[in-house]
């Protein structure tokens, strides 16, 4: 591994953040991930950080003090907290919870990288979204940070891509994931439902979003930015 190649993962510590460090490892990374809690991978212990990712200046402080020591050539804002509720009964006071740890440390951690993508001329920034952006009950809060998140990555993609620096989401449908059935209790009807409804005929892994995450960051990827993919098992076609 070389300076050249070193990754930040928000929120890498499990579930599809775990898959997609692990990948991006296994790629040739240097991965460090920020998260409120320790790696559940020995592996990524020794770049990791504990970080409050819904505290903006504890995340840049975090990615300026490791652009510091290293270029970092691509930035995953994976983190992400669900708090499912319908519109009648969502708290107001997590509007800003949700947005803090989905959309405000995404802004915070890409403008730590971006300076020193813009010096190396190349950069890789990827959003972990969701196929909620195109509807699913009780997920107001949700799925308007996700949404958020892709509408920046359109902007962001125009801003920089004369740097060299792409910028493209990957938005996961059903995965199978300790957040996935917190959310979905298993055995309820409505899980049921969401389950037999995914055409391929099996929930999704994290190595599957990973691998979507691993295409982007490729330097072969260049030529594409501002887009994004549904790694959903075909439930966005029908």
């Amino acid at each position: 591994m070389t300076a050249e190649r070193s990754a930040i993962v928000t929120g890498g510590a499990r579930n599809i953040g775990l898959g997609i460090s692990k990948r991006l490892m296994a790629d040739g990374w240097r991965v460090h991930v920020l998260d409120i809690e320790d790696p559940h991978d020995s592996d990524l212990a020794a770049d990791a950080r504990r970080v409050d990712l819904g505290d903006a200046s504890a995340t840049r402080a975090a990615v300026d003090e490791i652009a510091a020591k290293t270029p970092v050539t691509c930035l995953v804002n994976n983190v992400g907290i669900v708090r499912p509720a319908s519109i009648e009964n969502l708290d107001i006071e997590e509007f800003d919870e949700v947005m803090h740890v989905n959309v405000r440390s995404a802004l915070a951690a890409a403008r730590g990288a971006i300076d020193g993508m813009k010096r190396a001329g190349r950069g890789r920034i990827i959003m972990n979204t969701s196929r909620v952006t195109k509807g699913k009950i009780d997920r107001s809060l949700y799925s308007a940070s996700k949404g958020a998140l892709q509408s920046m990555a359109r902007t962001w993609a125009l801003e920089l891509a004369g740097h060299g620096i792409t910028v493209n989401c990957v938005a996961p449908g059903p995965i199978a994931t300790s957040a996935f059935w917190k959310n979905n209790p298993e055995g309820a009807p409505e899980t049921r439902r969401i389950i037999d409804a995914i055409p391929v005929g099996r929930m999704g892994a994290p190595d599957d979003v990973a691998q979507a995450v691993s295409f982007f960051a490729d330097d072969r990827s260049d030529f594409i930015t501002g887009q994004t993919v549904f790694v959903c098992g075909g439930t966005t076609v029908g």
